[in-house]
This record gives C-alpha cells, sequence and structure tokens, in this order.
C-alpha cells in the first residue's frame, strides 16, 4: 500500500507541478508588491467571522450525524462534536488517510461497527455534494442573467439541476432495492473481474444501509435541510473572506498603451457568485496534497481571474485573485487544525496513528 500511496503523491505532484507551471508561464508580470499590498488591507474582524462560520459548521455537522445514529442509537450531539473538528484535521494534515478519522473515531467512542459509520460517511457526502448542486443550480437558474456574456454558467446551472436530480433518483432506488441492486452490480462486473465485482457489491450495500439510517420523511427533510443550512453558511464564510476585502483603484495595463483605471469591488460578490467560486473549489479539491492542498486554491485562482470576474463590476486582479483564494483554503479548509490539534491533545490522540488506523480499517 506505501508504494500505492507513493504512485498516487507522485501523480497528484505531477499535476498540481504542472498546473503551477502554466501559471507562472502565464503570470509572468505578476506583482508581488500589489499581491502583498492587498492581503495586508484585509479587514481581520470579517475574517474573523468567517472562523466562526466554519466553526459552527463542524457543529451542525454533529447534529446531522446524530440524526443519521437514531435508528441505531440515542447519540448526544454534544459527544459528536470533538470527532467532527478531529476528523477535518486530520483531512488537512494527511490528506485521503484522514478521511476516515471521523467514522472511525465516532464508532470506536460510541460502540459501533465501523462499516455502519462508513456507510453513514458515504450518505453525508451524498448530501453535501446534492445540497451544492441543488444550491448552484437554482441560483444559477435564476440569477445567470447578470453572466449574459458567459451562457455556459447558465448551462452549468441547469446541468446542476440536471446532476441534482439524478442523485436524488439514484439515492431513492437504493434506499427502496438496495439488495437487487447490489446483486445486479455484481453480475454485470463480474464479467470483468470477480473481486471488483465483490468490492462495488459491498460498496452499494454499505451505502444502501447508510441510506436506511433515514427511516421516515420527517428524519429526511431534517438532515437535507442540515445539509442545505450547512452549504449556505459556508456561503457565508466565502462572502465574508471576499468581503474583507476593501475597494480599491488600480492600473491595469493595456500592451503598449497607457494603464486602464479600474476599480475593484471583491466586497460586492453576490450569492450566486459565491456559489460558482465554492463549486470550482470543490472540483479541484479532487486533486490535493495533505496540508498543501493545492487543487482547490489553483481552481479558485482560476475562475477569480477568468474574464467573468476579471471586468466590471468586480474588476478582479491576479494578485487579488491568488490573495483570495490562499485566503478562503486558509478560512474554509485550514482553520480547523490549531483548534483540532488542541482537542487531539487533551483526548490522548495521535492523528498519525488514528489515520493509519482508520485507514486499515476501511481496507
Amino acid at each position: 500500500m506505501k508504494r500505492k500511496h507513493a504512485i498516487t503523491t507522485a501523480v497528484v505532484v505531477l499535476i498540481l507541478g504542472t498546473l503551477i507551471y502554466f501559471q507562472f508561464r502565464t503570470w509572468q508580470s505578476f506583482d508581488w508588491n500589489q499581491f502583498v499590498a492587498q492581503t495586508r488591507n484585509v479587514n481581520p474582524w470579517m475574517i474573523l467571522i468567517s472562523v466562526v462560520l466554519t466553526y459552527l459548521v463542524y457543529v451542525l455537522r454533529a447534529v446531522r450525524w446524530a440524526i443519521f445514529l437514531r435508528p441505531t442509537k440515542k447519540t448526544p450531539v454534544s459527544s459528536l462534536i470533538v470527532p467532527q473538528f478531529i476528523g477535518f484535521t486530520g483531512l488537512a494534515l494527511l490528506g485521503r488517510p484522514g478521511e476516515f478519522v471521523r467514522p472511525y473515531m465516532i464508532a470506536r467512542r460510541e460502540n459501533l461497527s465501523f462499516p455502519s459509520q462508513l456507510a453513514v460517511w458515504a450518505v453525508e457526502r451524498v448530501f453535501d455534494m446534492g445540497s451544492v448542486a441543488v444550491l448552484l443550480g437554482v441560483t444559477l437558474a435564476i440569477a445567470g442573467g447578470k453572466y449574459e456574456r458567459y451562457p455556459q454558467v447558465k448551462e452549468a446551472g441547469f446541468a446542476m439541476l440536471v446532476i441534482a436530480a439524478g442523485v436524488a433518483v439514484t439515492v431513492f432506488l437504493l434506499w427502496w432495492k438496495t439488495d437487487a441492486i447490489a446483486s445486479l452490480a455484481q453480475r454485470l462486473f463480474s464479467r470483468m473481474s470477480k473481486r471488483v465485482a465483490d468490492v462495488v457489491c459491498r460498496k452499494v450495500t454499505s451505502f444502501g444501509e447508510g441510506l436506511h439510517t433515514l427511516q421516515d420523511f420527517k428524519s429526511f427533510l431534517a438532515v437535507l435541510g442540515l445539509s442545505i443550512c450547512i452549504w449556505l453558511m459556508i456561503a457565508q464564510a466565502y462572502i465574508h473572506v471576499m468581503h474583507a476585502y476593501p475597494q480599491e483603484t488600480i492600473t491595469v495595463q493595456n500592451g503598449t498603451q497607457a494603464g486602464e483605471t479600474r476599480v475593484v469591488r471583491l466586497h460586492e460578490m453576490k450569492l450566486e457568485d459565491v456559489l460558482l467560486v465554492m463549486g470550482a473549489s470543490m472540483a479541484g479539491s479532487v486533486v490535493q496534497l495533505p496540508g498543501v492542498g493545492g487543487g482547490s486554491q489553483l481552481a479558485v485562482i482560476s475562475l477569480l481571474s477568468s474574464d467573468i470576474f476579471r471586468s466590471e463590476p468586480y474588476n478582479i486582479s491576479r494578485e487579488l485573485a491568488v490573495s483570495c483564494g490562499m485566503m478562503l483554503w486558509l478560512v474554509t479548509f485550514m482553520s480547523v487544525v490549531p483548534f483540532g490539534l488542541i482537542l487531539a491533545h487533551f483526548n490522548r490522540i495521535s492523528l498519525r496513528e488514528l489515520g493509519a488506523e482508520s485507514e486499515q480499517a476501511e481496507r
């Protein structure tokens, strides 16, 4: 497995290195002085509010997990908060091995089976993806007119709605006919490989078991409502980070001609703009390095510095895009680390050992 991890890490490093290389090829005239000045001008109180909102999201995640556990064990929300903070700290510092820290900790603390908590984790991710798809799709379908020069944006909004509908139908079918779909998947994949067929069958069965933790429509609505609230709160954290950058005037060079003066208005970013940035961040997070990130920041920076936001009314410069992209990553992804490490210390938990144990248990 170490060899597999080394190969995966090497591939991620290669991809990120290539993306960074092309960024620097494009941005040879990057103004580091302007980057530093714009970062220094950030309103620290707005950043603090963003961190508080991010921390509240972890509390809401604990509330949602408690709802998933109701049919198995009535667990107080307070006992699930610590695993959320430590789990996301493990994800930030360890990368993929840290993904399973949360379900592993909850299973161990609540005397539940690890597979059952992995099933909850899988269902949680589906609700997260579905919520973002719905929010982004509805918002862009309604407010996408402001991007009339970029028809692909509104098309992306309708595509997200289609994806959300597809996810909803798939989830319903898996909840309704878990065993039948698992058997069908095993028959189809067994033509390719018996081992692959067994893995797919186990995954489908595990996911179906996770869905059956929602035993009634009331629980489903509660989880769906919490999921949408979680991502709206994350969007608010994004908005506060962007609004922390004050309005300023910059000079844009047009080749050999005299520079053009523009007003940067990052502080006027609206919900529909922020959801686009969130979507880019989620897409980029597929390619991440432990403790470093990479893909998420590059995706956000690329979007903010694209024609969509580089022109009126926002006029975001490359330097501001880099500063904002890095700040968003620090606030919404890495800010959990200090508090998570403190909790791990007082609970006498080694994140490295816990990550290794949870990944071994998952395998």
